[in-house]
């Protein structure tokens, strides 16, 4: 993933700043998130766009305390929620012109965390003019996080322990790999040729959660992540972390990712090698 910004926007956060968003995220979690999860009422649960898509009370209410406080500590950035797109579908687009952008989903894994599951989690990322320079992702129920900023290493936190640095996997031929891919976000045309490819890996699957599949695979767990209906609240972060923990991280179309890109899928892999393997197997995906 490219890292080449405009002139005088490389600086990243501070470390006070980026401790104070991460305090943030806790105390949304703990207050909006946790205390509603295994505990949400019918009506607390909404369909967006199907019931494969939802939206609960506590995705609502995340979003709203984390925007409200990210605004106030950065007045003149520009705030992106998963849940506030619905309503203003042109936010996306205005990340490429924001010096300052964040984006949020405050419970990524909806569908995981409203059935019960405990494989969700809260993805904030920092952009400059639409380019990903930060990202976070964080475990409400370990209270634990990787992190990433532009120039740095990839790591991990949890509590007072000090931080681990994170290495991807070291990649390989197509048999001996494992990683992530949905089928269900694939155009549906598309969907019977990418399940014949499923056989001739070790091992592929889906968390149908963003935040841990991008987190297993800066930790090393699986050799890639394919993403598609690409959303920077779901993206952005893992596309900075991925890559800074080593990972080759663009459109499986060759070109760099920018969160302000909603069409296209988004290829992360353990090494060069691995990723033209990977785009050679799926290249099909880009025919019309």
């Amino acid at each position: 993933m490219s890292e080449t910004l405009p002139a005088a926007v490389t600086a990243p956060l501070s470390r006070a700043q980026k401790a104070e968003i991460l305090n943030l995220v806790r105390r949304a979690a703990r207050a909006e998130i946790l205390p509603r999860f295994r505990r949400l009422a019918p009506g607390e649960i909404d369909q967006k766009s199907g019931p494969q898509d939802l939206v609960t009370e506590a995705d609502r209410a995340a979003e709203a305390m984390i925007a409200r406080a990210l605004q106030r500590r950065f007045p003149h950035a520009l705030i992106v929620g998963e849940e506030n797109v619905a309503s203003n579908p042109g936010l996306v687009a205005k990340l490429a012109e924001a010096e300052t952008g964040f984006t949020i989903d405050p419970v990524d894994g909806t569908w995981n965390f409203a059935n019960g599951i405990a494989a969700f989690g809260v993805i904030i990322s920092m952009t400059r003019y639409g380019i990903p320079v930060w990202g976070m992702l964080y475990d409400p129920l370990l209270d634990d996080v990787i992190e990433a900023e532009a120039g740095a290493p990839a790591e991990y936190r949890r509590g007072r322990a000090p931080a681990r640095r994170l290495k991807v996997s070291g990649g390989g031929a197509i048999e001996d790999l494992g990683g992530f891919a949905s089928l269900h976000l694939l155009p549906e045309a598309k969907r019977i040729a990418m399940a014949t490819t499923f056989p001739r890996f070790q091992r592929l699957t889906s968390l149908r959660c963003a935040c841990h599949e991008f987190r297993t695979f800066a930790q090393g767990g699986v050799d890639f992540v394919l993403a598609a209906g690409l959303t920077p609240w779901d993206h952005s972060a893992g596309a900075v972390i991925g890559a800074r923990a080593g990972g080759v991280v663009r459109l499986l179309d060759g070109s760099d990712y920018r969160a302000d890109r909603r069409e296209g899928y988004l290829l992360a892999a353990a090494d060069e090698a691995t990723w033209n393997r990977l785009r050679d197997l799926w290249a099909f995906l880009l025919e019309d």
